[in-house]
């Protein structure tokens, strides 16, 4: 068994905000608990100890090395263990094939593991030469990958991307050197096209604490798995399978993702009354010193009451 290299953002924010106050359905029931984006698992061995083992984990990832790991490190920490490779867009399918009709718990946290991020060999970072994938599951069942986009998508049509998934302001500079480059070659790690990024922009970034290609990088990211997609029919259905009383979280990282959650929450709170966090909850000073991926982390809940 591998280990991991992710550590899990705002731990402790995550299980008391679900386990507090939290009450099975019927007597004598264990809880329900959907981890749509199971990582290294630290999440879900916290939620595990805080319900002392009264509980059956259904756990998604899209990494089947999450899953393999999962397996060793969830094993007896729970009633039962259901784990699956799937998105979590595909969360009623998991429940339905095993005969689940609702749940008390579910997290989403929706930033990319550390294990994917400096491990996969699939081109995430900038920090790495590696090939230009991106693809969180299986790159043979992609529709594209990002050497797609930047090697055969039309300059406006990679402008756009990089403006609405990264916001990124100079998107239409970045889209024309990328165009012109791959006139002369094709585009084929990630390492080069970061070099591209930086050479069109970085005078830009001079100042910044950020890499250049940091927001290119997050918007082929996030168009190549459609992660936008996914989070809203992930809400959807997540919602409509939590029994009474049950609670969603979802860690976000950016702001495109926390508008999605914040706009369904609001949505579901006018219809049905239910219950949302009033604040999106960051990390402390500490654990941002201590793991720095928590400086963009929100952490927002919503608890059904219907």
């Amino acid at each position: 068994m591998t280990t991991s290299l992710h550590k899990p953002v705002l731990l402790h924010e995550v299980v008391d905000s679900l386990t507090s106050g939290i009450e099975a359905v019927g007597p004598n029931k264990p809880f329900y608990y959907v981890d749509g984006t199971l990582g290294g698992c630290g999440h879900a061995l916290a939620i595990a100890e805080a319900l002392k083992g009264d509980l059956v984990i259904i756990g998604l990832d899209q990494d089947p090395s999450a899953i393999e790991r999962a397996r060793g490190l969830l094993v007896g920490k729970a009633k039962q263990v259901i784990l699956e490779c799937q998105n979590f867009r595909n969360l009623d399918e998991v429940l339905g094939r095993h005969n689940i009709q609702g749940v008390d718990l579910i997290l989403l946290d929706l930033g990319l593991s550390s294990d994917e991020l400096e491990a996969s060999g699939k081109g995430f970072t900038f920090k790495n030469d590696e090939p230009l994938l991106m693809t969180m599951g299986d790159p043979k069942q992609a529709l594209f990958t990002a050497a797609t986009i930047v090697n055969s998508w039309k300059e406006e049509d990679i402008a756009n991307v990089i403006y609405g998934y990264g916001e990124e302001r100079h998107s239409r500079q970045i889209a024309r050197a990328i165009v012109r480059y791959r006139e002369k070659k094709f585009i084929v790690s990630s390492a080069e096209l970061a070099e591209i990024v930086k050479g069109s922009v970085g005078f830009f970034y001079k100042r910044s604490k950020i890499h250049p290609a940091t927001k290119t990088f997050q918007a082929l990211r996030i168009a190549v798995n459609d992660e936008l997609g996914a989070l809203r029919e992930g809400l959807v259905k997540g919602y409509e399978r939590l029994n009474p009383g049950g609670k969603m979280a979802v860690i976000s990282f950016h702001s495109l993702e926390d508008r999605i959650v914040k706009d369904f929450y609001k949505e579901k709170a006018l219809e049905f009354g239910s219950k949302i966090s009033k604040k999106p909850i960051s990390g402390s000073d500490q654990e941002i010193t201590e793991n720095p991926r928590a400086r963009s982390a929100k952490l927002r809940i919503i608890q059904k009451i219907q």
